[in-house]
């Protein structure tokens, strides 16, 4: 390789995470009720990192943006949309690390074994994006995509043969 990716943020606050708030509590994942709010809960591989999310999301989505493809790894990504200000982690979150993909966004991981696990943009504020495969089975079963973002910016070899509407920032609609 040539070059060196800059380090992530050695020791962020959790809280630049969509400014939220930390909460204490604990749970199997599986959505539940408390009064008229529903919520999820979510983490990351090795477990150091929880989280709880109010459902049900503002939108799901696959991106197939270039620089979503090159952070997971993958083919696309597909993410869930929050109010940033409903999202809270379950425990401690000290493992978070914060990478500034570009000027405008930042996104969010597991320090110890590396999932991806949020995004925020100037695009969308107010806003944090979850990685759907980050959330506990049980929730992320009931949750379906709406739609591909950045269609046109897909990896050449991907073909799918779902309905599901394909979008370009450009299209409004």
């Amino acid at each position: 390789m040539s070059s060196t990716p800059p380090d992530p943020a050695p020791n962020p606050s959790p809280a630049s995470a969509g400014e939220v708030a930390r909460s204490a509590g604990e749970g199997e994942g599986v959505a539940r009720s408390t009064g008229e709010d529903s919520w999820g809960e979510g983490g990351c591989l090795c477990g150091a990192i929880r989280y709880r999310i109010p459902l049900p999301p503002l939108w799901v989505a696959h991106c197939h943006c270039s620089m979503c493809r090159r952070a997971q790894g993958a083919a696309f990504v597909t993410w869930l949309g929050i109010p940033g200000e409903k999202f809270s982690f379950v425990g401690h979150a000290d493992r978070l690390r914060i990478y500034r993909s570009s000027a405008d966004a930042q996104r969010s991981f597991c320090g110890r074994c590396g999932t991806p696990l949020f995004f925020e943009s100037r695009h969308w504020p107010g806003e944090l994006h979850v990685t759907l495969a980050s959330l506990d089975a049980a929730v992320a079963a009931t949750l379906q995509p709406q739609m591909h973002a950045y269609w046109s910016s897909r990896a050449p070899w991907v073909e799918l043969g779902d309905h599901l509407p394909r979008k370009d920032p450009a299209d409004h609609g």
